[in-house]
């Protein structure tokens, strides 16, 4: 290995060089050992994706808890995959398809599969190739897909056994329709959005009088398919109307007048039209009073056959043309504007469409009872915390669950239909067929004479057993990995698929498992702009994930999203954060070749400064380490870097390397040498999760390592027990340091001319070394008297004073002191006026009033000091 170490930081270069030894050495891979596991699944990303801001938050926290986990000695096995995305991947065939002029109905099912698997392999690995670019330290070799072997042979076992348990049913529901993707949805696939729409009043006539009722509706297509119009019974507005029908316009055709209490006698007129195949409240009421139903939309959201009336003609072209129809035929009462919310499919992003169809349906209730529990028992935990109430609200509200999707590309449901009516469902076509001849009797029966369900299962059916069936815990439980790796330890996902996912893979792991599919929940935020608009490509705020690599390097990107990655909260993205990311490590890279530059010299002492130092930074090094464990412990990942980046950008390289570097040109001792690397090699070992690139170049630096050593299976370092004693007269040293600086800022004198430092009151003399060396003191004396012509400075209640000779403008001094003195003298009134008040010093908090006591003594000792400051110049 190249031990020659690059003046310059070049990303590019490391990261390549790292990655692919990682991989060489198989550092990423997990077997089962006597070590305690550390497992996590990723949430696997679309087959159809490419990277982008949201996959490379999730990712960096996900590699950030495995890297921790792995140098915490943990056998962490970080499995990736990717989901087969059936709506997503079925439009892009589609879409391709198309360029070549074929369309999908002119295919059958195996040679459209075909096409659809070819496209799969040229671009399903794209996504994980990227994910490496970022640092991911994932175990390739267990990489899965939702529709491989294993996961299929488990997501078909699953559906087959809760079929057999009575909790899967088919059946004609309302039904979130897609007329783009020509598939049902479930609820949790439709998005509300607000909108402002219109309300169109509309003239129903009374049948045989010349009197009419009007109706409001914000859909006037839908007319087509009324079969009634509902009135409340307790509106008087409206008794007159019982047992009457009334004509529904332009169709003529003349429906019954139901009443319930249902209609909300404020809202619109009062009336209400009843379409029970395009609503799902209108279709409850169609079952109530045994009303017909007319679809009159084809699948792709045109008018049907049904509809009577504007067959063939879209449903939005449609509701354009029949207003200005009713309008012509007086059937318009009016129109107003009216903002209401609308459902579009969260993949395609149309306007759904509730119609009633033949579905598959999971009944959830009792998979959700043990499901909330756990979540609101603790036994998972989520954080933040804040999103158990949403958890919590989801599942006591439970609906079925729509399985079924009107697609090709995806797990075909594994339902046969025999010849003469009914249906068998078996794993296998075998199976299948072994069912019928014993439901039918008909020991004949071919496998030709079974048809399969046409339809395929929602994709989340597959995704959400994931956590067991990585494990193969649905094929074969009990197998030595699965109780091995499972139940997972964390799992890092948006809360946007609390539903679609994370509640619903709980449901499976104690359907199938009795326990857990994971111990904690990490909720990242949704990755904004700068001014907090959600990244989309319309919006052209979304940066080029793989660009932002390029320019700034892996290890900025990720610190630069940790940096503003608070568990749950939005994350306002700026450029300007990866560049201080990028700028971190330029500082990391130029603090070390400054430690490696230094020549060693074995014979000389160790300076006290460099003593005092080592002993201090041992000890802010031990109490950083704590405290960086106990961030992890809690999932406040941006405070543990944040933790890490003062320690060493503050503490280490503004103060410690700069009192323990030896002079110009001169030698360091062995012992502060051998201190200092050992402190950089702890440094290194902790920055190295959030930061795995740059890390591992210097950590090979630092010492000879063999062949397939490297940091990510070195220990994070233990936390030794802390002298709080010598953090905090550090602290007073170096706001003493900072007090001669000033003075030297102030009056522009130059760091070669030495200067001398009076004390006036009480100081601990243990640092004054440190403070000689880093401000350039002759002299540290205490005195009772300090020198008339100095400037002073307060630490605590202890006053230092800088003689000052002839660097001193006494007119221009005296001025800024009295401003001083005025302002200390206000301030001590108002602290005082708090102080005489009897009410606040009795009923405040008896720490509050200490703190304002506190205040008055230090205002007090200033405005003496300065008022003997100004009685000395003014003699």
């Amino acid at each position: 290995m190249d031990k020659e170490l690059a003046t310059k930081y070049t990303p590019g270069e490391v990261e390549s060089k790292w990655y692919n030894y990682w991989l060489e050495h198989k550092l990423f891979e997990s077997k089962p050992d006597t070590r305690d596991p550390y497992t996590v699944v990723i949430p696997p990303p679309n087959v159809t994706g490419i990277l982008h801001m949201g996959h490379m938050l999730n990712n960096t926290i996900q590699d950030i808890l495995v890297r921790r986990a792995r140098m915490e000695g943990k056998n962490a096995c970080w499995v990736p995959g990717t989901d087969h995305a059936s709506i997503a991947t079925e439009a892009k065939v589609v879409a391709k398809l198309a360029t070549q002029g074929i369309k999908k109905n002119d295919l059958t099912r195996e040679e459209f599969l075909k096409h659809a698997w070819e496209w799969k392999e040229e671009h399903g690995g794209i996504i994980l190739k990227q994910l490496q670019r970022l640092g991911a330290s994932c175990d390739w070799s267990r990489t899965a897909f939702t529709m491989d072997e294993k996961r299929s042979e488990s997501v078909l076992r699953v559906f087959v056994d809760l079929y057999n348990k009575g909790l899967i049913y088919r059946g004609v529901r309302m039904v979130n329709w897609d007329p783009k993707a020509l598939t049902a949805l479930s609820d949790e696939e439709v998005i509300y959005k607000d909108e402002h729409s219109k309300l169109y009043h509309l003239r129903y006539y009374v049948e045989n009088e010349d009197r009419y009722i009007v109706v409001a509706t914000t859909r006037p297509e839908t007319i087509l398919g009324d079969t009634a119009v509902c009135v409340n019974p307790n509106d008087e507005r409206y008794s007159w109307l019982k047992g009457k029908r009334v004509i529904v316009p332009l169709v003529g055709r003349a429906v019954p007048i139901i009443m319930d209490e249902y209609v909300e006698m404020e809202f619109g007129t009062g009336c209400l039209k009843v379409t029970p195949a395009h609503d799902v409240n209108d279709y409850m009421l169609g079952e109530k009073y045994n009303l017909p139903s007319i679809d009159i939309f084809n699948d792709n959201g045109t008018i049907s056959e049904a509809g009577g009336m504007y067959i063939g003609m879209d449903r939005f072209d449609v509701r354009t043309q029949i207003v200005k129809d009713l309008d012509a035929a007086s059937l318009l009462e009016k129109v107003e504007d009216y903002d209401n919310k609308v459902g579009y499919s969260e993949r395609t992003n149309v306007v759904i469409e509730p119609k009633l169809s033949m579905q598959w349906f999971l009944k959830m209730s009792d998979l959700a009872r043990p499901a909330l529990d756990a979540v609101m028992n603790d036994d998972i935990k989520f954080h933040p915390a804040k999103f158990k109430n949403t958890y919590r609200h989801w599942m006591e509200n439970i609906k079925d669950w729509c399985i079924s999707r009107q697609l090709w590309w995806g797990h075909r449901i594994p339902a046969y239909f025999l010849p003469e009516g009914g249906y068998v469902v078996a794993a296998s076509a075998e199976e299948a067929l072994e069912l019928a001849r014993q439901k039918t009797g008909n020991a004949n029966m071919q496998m030709s004479d079974l048809r399969q369900d046409e339809d395929c299962l929602d994709t989340w059916f597959s995704s959400w057993l994931w956590p067991v069936s990585l494990f193969d815990g649905i094929n074969n439980p009990g197998n030595d990995e699965f109780k091995y790796y499972y139940p997972t330890a964390d799992l890092v996902t948006g809360p946007d698929i609390i539903f679609f996912w994370v509640a619903r893979m709980i449901m499976a792991g104690y359907e199938y498992c009795k326990l857990p599919p994971f111990r904690n929940v990490y909720f990242t935020g949704i990755v904004r702009d700068k001014i907090g608009r959600k990244m989309s490509k319309s919006l052209g705020n979304s940066p080029d994930a793989l660009g932002l690599i390029d320019q700034f390097g892996a290890d900025g990107v990720r610190m630069g999203l940790m940096l503003a990655a608070p568990a749950g909260n939005d994350i306002l993205y700026d450029d300007a954060l990866c560049e201080q990311g990028r700028n971190f490590c330029n500082k990391i890279w130029n603090a070390f070749r400054l430690v490696k530059g230094w020549s060693v010299d074995e014979n000389i002492a160790q300076p006290d400064t460099a003593a005092t130092a080592v002993k201090w930074f041992d000890a802010q090094l031990s109490k950083t380490l704590a405290e960086v464990k106990d961030l992890f412990s809690k999932f406040r990942l941006s405070e543990a870097l944040m933790a890490v980046y003062k320690l060493f950008w503050d503490e280490f390289s503004s103060w410690y390397l700069e009192v323990v570097k030896p002079g110009y040109q001169q030698p360091i001792d062995a012992a502060t040498y051998r201190a200092t690397l050992d402190y950089f090699d702890a440094l290194l070992r902790l920055l190295h999760p959030f930061m795995p690139f740059i890390t591992e170049e210097l950590w090979q630096h630092i010492a000879e390592r063999g062949e397939g050593e490297s940091i990510m299976t070195a220990l994070i370092p233990e936390a030794k027990p802390v002298d709080e004693s010598l953090i905090a007269a550090f602290e007073v040293t170096k706001q003493i340091i900072a007090g001669v600086r000033t003075v030297r800022l102030q009056k522009n004198i130059p760091n070669r001319d030495a200067l001398a430092l009076q004390i006036v009151g009480a100081h601990d003399a243990a640092n004054d070394c440190v403070i000689a060396k880093l401000t350039n003191l002759s002299d540290i004396a205490v005195v009772t008297e300090k020198d008339a012509n100095s400037m002073t400075f307060l630490v605590g209640t202890t006053e230092y004073a800088v003689p000052l000779g002839n660097n001193i403008d006494v007119e221009a001094e005296l001025a800024k002191l009295n401003e001083d003195l005025k302002y200390m003298q206000g301030f001590l009134r108002t602290v005082m006026g708090k102080l005489s008040n009897e009410r606040f010093v009795n009923n405040a908090p008896a720490q509050v009033v200490e703190l304002e006591r506190k205040k008055k003594a230090d205002a007090e000792s200033k405005i003496k000091s300065l008022e003997e400051r100004i009685a000395s110049l003014s003699k």
